[in-house]
């Protein structure tokens, strides 16, 4: 089977990729199959994933990652396949190990090296987790060149994303940031930016994730880790959720690399305009149309499809409530486009977790709103400029360090 297209910028907006820019191994595209095939959804082709999953495999020569799916129930038996590809991969392992003990005996160390980085990324292709690490610490140790080793440990946070290994993911990036902050190039600066950023969301922390993914957005390369349309969807998800309303034009709607790609999509157009532009009834439709399509399809953001759809009702009734000192639970369903009796519950929820500083009065249908007082207001100001503090303090140890 022809292999599937390695990932690259749909957009002319796109930095154009270096050219020595990484090679998308191992192929994150895969796991999402995967994820696709084990939680079939209706916006989901299950078949085409299935299919599409089979073919990567099968490119990639990925016995070690097969034998797991087919173990774990989400492809049926594949005994030919795992056959076939198994003398694929001793075939190509005793070529390497061949050409490695040849530079061993008888060339130098950037031969070495260079035999070393080979069979690292060909164990990384195949899914061989735990060897592939271990050749890759190898071949760092083996290699001069400061871009070379950044390169290196970045490939090794793309085993650890691949394989769901969060603190092998923790561990590696804080290893490439002490290397880029030694003396990194902006390109793999940029790269790294990226790499936080999606693992970032995928432990909840959309803020610092929004903050770092749309910093690198003008000049995004990292292919090899997602696709670029893919990316720009996290910038807006992402966005969406932690920008306040006057950013969210500058930063998000009005971006040209946005603007390129959301016709394409434009689920997420209505939904980051429908907020801008207070369309609240707009917005929760738009809200349940990215939560379906965009949330619980994907591998790295369904886990926190409640979480996010909850934050965003919570961040636009509070943009709206902002502006009254009472308004009707009558008119504020409108506003939304729900029911009274289903906003009631909903709004209840968040004002009984402290949420929002409302009240409901349920006999007059009124819901009230508290402005806290300018000596909570002081305390809030400084509690949040004493975290930027700490958070100044905490990277010049890390540089210093």
């Amino acid at each position: 089977m022809s292999a599937p297209p390695a990932p690259a910028p749909s957009s002319s907006t796109a930095a154009a990729p270096v050219d020595d820019a990484p090679l998308p191994i191992p192929n994150l595209q895969l796991p999402q199959l995967a994820f696709n095939v084990a939680n079939p959804r209706p916006s989901v082709d299950a078949d085409k994933a299935r299919a599409d999953l089979l073919e990567g495999i099968q490119h990639d020569h990925m016995v070690p990652y097969l034998e797991h799916l087919v173990q774990s129930g989400v492809l049926p038996d594949q005994s030919d396949l795992v056959s076939r590809l198994k003398q694929l991969n001793s075939d190509e392992l005793k070529r390497i190990n061949d050409k490695l003990q040849d530079a061993t005996t008888n060339l130098g160390e950037m031969e070495i090296s260079d035999a070393l980085r080979e069979k690292a990324t060909y164990l990384a292709r195949i899914g061989e987790k735990d060897a592939a690490i271990k050749a890759h610490d190898e071949a760092f140790d083996k290699t001069a060149g400061k871009g070379s080793k950044i390169d290196l440990v970045l490939s090794i946070v793309r085993i650890a994303l691949f394989h769901s290994d969060h603190e092998l993911v923790i561990s590696s990036l804080d290893r490439a940031q002490k290397l880029v902050d030694e003396g990194g190039d902006w390109d793999r600066r940029n790269r790294l930016k990226v790499y936080t950023g999606v693992h970032l969301l995928s432990i909840r922390n959309f803020r610092k994730a929004a903050e770092l993914l749309l910093d690198a957005l003008p000049t995004f390369t990292a292919t090899e880790l997602i696709p670029y349309d893919e990316f720009v969807t996290l910038c807006v998800l992402a966005g969406v959720f932690s920008l306040e309303r006057k950013d969210l034009r500058k930063k998000v709607i009005d971006a040209p690399e946005v603007i390129a790609v959301l016709p394409a999509v434009p689920t997420l157009k209505d939904f980051a305009e429908s907020l801008w532009k207070c369309d609240y009834a707009a917005f929760f439709r738009a809200l349940a149309t990215v939560e379906e399509h965009h949330l619980l399809p994907s591998r790295l953001l369904a886990v926190h499809a409640r979480y996010y759809s909850r934050e965003l009702r919570i961040k636009a009734y509070a943009q709206l409530l902002e502006s009254y000192r009472s308004v009707t639970l009558e008119s504020l369903a409108a506003a939304f486009g729900v029911s009274k009796e289903w906003l009631d519950a909903d709004l209840a929820r968040f004002i009984a977790a402290g949420r929002l500083s409302c009240t409901i009065d349920r006999v007059s249908g009124i819901v009230e709103t508290h402005r806290p007082d300018a000596k909570n207001a002081r305390y809030a100001a400084v509690i949040k400029q004493g975290d930027a503090v700490l958070t100044s303090v905490q990277r010049l140890s890390r540089v210093i360090g």
